[in-house]
């Protein structure tokens, strides 16, 4: 809550005050009927009506204020929690990511603090009022008549059972239901993603098919869940309402037999009125929090879920671009029955370019990832500059390699700014540089506005192999001493990927370069080439050494030629 706790405290003060004088209101009635009517004194009547207004006034006033206040304190932890929670995912590592999933998170974000933040801002009010109205008016009607009081305490242990038992059931379908909001939003994220597939595949009704079975799951649960919690309300009213009668009866009674003022049974109902308004308040506010209660459960799980890496914090820089893989094994989840990668052992040395290659599946991507700590080893080390990745600083690691994922992605903006992840102040001249070594300058200058096009969500209206150059391109601007382009030129022709790798390098000499390919045109001029199967190092270097000794790496040869020959 931290610079919003100020806004609750007045909130809670602002409510209890409007209690206080509305609680003042039925006293003051029973006053102006007892006195002023009985007595016929005009004066009294008007002194009393008078004290009356202002005392409603006031609560008004003071009511709009805590309502005002309430909305400022639940609206604000609302952001404070999705900044909370957004701060945390920064500092998740690809594992933790995976443990949540994607559409959790966003779930977790939104819906589930919108739980939280409704509860204090509609709730805060109730939650506060309740209890003042409680205590005050249980006071008060004691004061009036102690016999008469004791028929709606009967009520209190009726009220308090129902409560119980519709809380403990209703509670558990909450958080069933938002777990039912989790799938339908993995849905509708993975047909908006992969929406040019359902349209290629013509698979539109089977997506629809399936998201309206979603849509009944979460209806359904949201009907039991919410059926039941409706069930409050007709309760505490069948108990409220009994109670009335009782009392009207036995205080009737009293009245016939002058036991008892008009005016006081008038005043006492009132108070019994606000008793039973405010138990029905107290309950409405637990069926509240429970459900918020759901919802701030998620939030605390990925608040309190630790980063799988902890940064190494040291003050160690990059500066030669040196790589060394240690007996290296990898899987990604402790428990799976295989690693991904093992026994694997290499050197790259400063400045050499390098290339993996191997078959679909053999781990090529995973085994780059462990460079700028995606995940960590499982056991092994990875080395760079001598040094273990794990006692890097996490940022200035990152900093120091860039890495062209297989998968591109840009982002809503200009070309300009999405060229400027690489360098936040890259000047234009910077940008074009870049731009020349990727070769993306051959169709930048096709586009109506240069640099300052608009990309559109994704990158949209750019091409595969266009938006493969552009990220090549952003990776640059970083300088990096370690460059992972991995299976980054796929979308591009055999020219264009030539030209790239030669500017690369003649215009970075210094920089240690690792390719990622599935053609061996895109590695067969690196210095030295390691060979990949089944996570596996089975094979080192040059492109003639292993034509000469290693039978995976002449099979793929044989089949790309052979493709080429046809």
């Amino acid at each position: 809550m931290h610079r919003y706790r100020g806004y609750a405290l007045a909130g809670v003060v602002c409510v209890t005050a409007e209690s206080v004088f509305e609680l003042l209101v039925p006293l003051l009635m029973a006053d102006l009927v007892d006195v002023g009517v009985a007595n016929g004194d005009v004066r009294y009547i008007y002194s009393r009506g008078a004290l009356m207004v202002a005392s409603a006034v006031l609560a008004f006033l003071l009511g709009a204020a805590g309502a005002r206040l309430g909305a400022l304190a639940g609206q604000g932890l609302g952001a404070e929690l999705r900044k909370a929670e957004y701060a945390r995912l920064q500092s998740f590592s690809f594992s933790n990511i995976d443990k949540f999933s994607v559409s959790s998170l966003v779930t977790r974000m939104t819906s589930d603090v919108a739980n939280v933040q409704n509860a204090v801002s509609s709730g805060m009010r109730p939650a506060v009022r309740g209890p003042v109205m409680l205590v005050a008016a249980t006071g008060v009607a004691f004061a009036i008549n102690t016999s008469l009081a004791v028929v709606f305490l009967v009520a209190l242990p009726a009220l308090g059972a129902l409560l119980f038992a519709i809380v403990r059931r209703v509670q558990p379908l909450y958080g069933r239901m938002q777990a039912a909001i989790d799938t339908l939003n993995r849905i509708v994220q993975e047909n908006l993603t992969a929406v040019r597939v359902v349209k290629a595949y013509v698979r539109g009704d089977h997506e629809t098919a399936k998201f309206e079975e979603a849509n009944l799951a979460l209806r359904s649960q949201s009907e039991r869940a919410f059926r039941l919690a409706s069930m409050n309300m007709p309760a505490m009213q069948m108990v409220m309402y009994a109670t009335i009668v009782c009392l009207l009866w036995f205080g009737g009674g009293m009245v016939q037999t002058g036991g008892l003022q008009v005016g006081d049974l008038t005043g006492f109902l009132s108070y019994v009125l606000q008793i039973l308004n405010s138990l029905m308040m107290i309950s409405n506010v637990f069926l509240m929090v429970t459900r918020s209660m759901a919802s701030a459960g998620r939030i605390v799980e990925v608040l309190d879920e630790d980063p799988a890496q902890k940064d190494g914090g040291g003050a160690f820089r990059v500066e030669r671009g040196e790589v060394e893989f240690c007996d290296v094994s990898f899987k990604y989840r402790p428990d799976a029955p295989e690693y991904a990668l093992s026994g694997v052992s290499l050197h790259i040395a400063p400045g050499q370019t390098v290339g993996v290659i191997g078959q679909t599946g053999s781990a090529k991507s995973t085994l780059v990832q462990l460079i700028p700590r995606l995940y960590d080893a499982t056991e092994g080390r990875v080395l760079v500059d001598g040094r273990d990745v794990r006692d890097y600083s996490m940022q200035h690691l990152r900093d120091a390699i860039a890495m062209v994922l297989q998968k591109n992605t840009l982002f809503s903006g200009t070309l300009r700014d999405n060229l400027r992840w690489g360098k936040k102040d890259a000047s234009d001249e910077e940008l074009l540089w870049a731009c020349r070594i990727a070769c993306a300058d051959e169709f930048l200058s096709r586009l109506e506005k240069g640099l300052d096009t608009e990309m559109g969500q994704g990158g949209v209206n750019v091409s595969g192999g266009q938006k493969q150059r552009l990220c090549i391109a952003r990776a640059l601007l970083k300088h990096p001493k370690i460059l992972i382009l991995d299976d980054s030129t796929s979308a591009v022709d055999t020219a264009t990927e030539a030209k790239i790798r030669a500017r690369l390098s003649s215009e970075l000499p210094g920089m240690t370069k690792i390719i990622i390919a599935q053609r061996i045109s895109s590695v067969r001029h690196a210095d030295v080439i390691f060979v990949l199967d089944n996570g596996r190092l089975c094979g080192q270097g040059t492109h003639e050494t292993l034509l000469q000794t290693n039978q995976i790496y002449r099979e793929i040869y044989e089949s790309q030629k052979q493709g080429v020959d046809l």
